[in-house]
């Protein structure tokens, strides 16, 4: 079993990392895979819905990351996204991943186990924290819980290591992950398959 990571800071040993590497290395201890893409200093296009992905399966953009991780999500068997706080919300090339990656795509991502992580200085990461978990949700995603929401505090890497409750945080999510997983490679071998989908009935609320 792999877990793709997902590393939106632009610092790449800063306290998005020592929250992502703390949920890798439980998730390793159980004998899970992991794999980090570092994407937060990448110019990432924001998506155009120019709706040619609905034919190749792949955004139009070629020339950022998107793509790689749209096969990569696909062969993973659970995903965890970690982004810094900007202003309440998760940061511009997280959210433009996102966008792009999971627009007309996450059909292959349904029931595969998802979290969130975000960090921040003082304020803001609730609200971060529900915006990335709207990705899963729409995406039949199992959303991992831990036992708090998943949020670290701050300015940088050392300081974070000081927050020894958003690591113990980091700590049980990378346990929780790891059972449900093992709980779903279970139901697998005993026969029991996920539900089928219905046909999507897709409204407005003007017809």
């Amino acid at each position: 079993m792999k877990v793709l990571m997902i590393n939106g800071s632009p610092h790449l040993k800063g306290s998005t990392f020592c929250a992502l590497r703390d949920v890798g290395e439980r998730l390793e201890a159980a004998g899970i895979e992991t794999e980090l893409m570092q994407i937060g200093s990448m110019d990432i296009r924001g998506c155009i819905a120019c709706m040619k992905c609905a034919e190749t399966g792949y955004c139009i953009f070629k020339d950022d990351p998107v793509n790689e991780g749209i096969d990569k999500l696909r062969a993973a068997d659970g995903l965890v996204v970690g982004s810094p706080v900007y202003y309440a919300g998760p940061n511009a090339p997280v959210c433009a991943f996102l966008d792009r990656g999971f627009f007309l795509k996450s059909a292959p991502y349904a029931f595969k186990p998802a979290a969130s992580v975000v960090s921040c200085r003082r304020g803001g990461a609730s609200a971060s924290f529900d915006r990335l978990n709207k990705y899963f949700t729409i995406a039949r995603m199992p959303i991992v819980s831990s036992q708090y929401w998943n949020s670290v505090h701050g300015n940088n890497a050392e300081e974070n290591r000081q927050d020894l409750e958003g690591a113990q945080t980091m700590r049980t999510l990378g346990d929780n992950m790891a059972w449900l997983l093992k709980c779903i490679e279970a139901g697998k071998q005993a026969g029991i398959n996920p539900p089928a989908p219905e046909k999507w009935i897709a409204t407005n609320f003007i017809r």
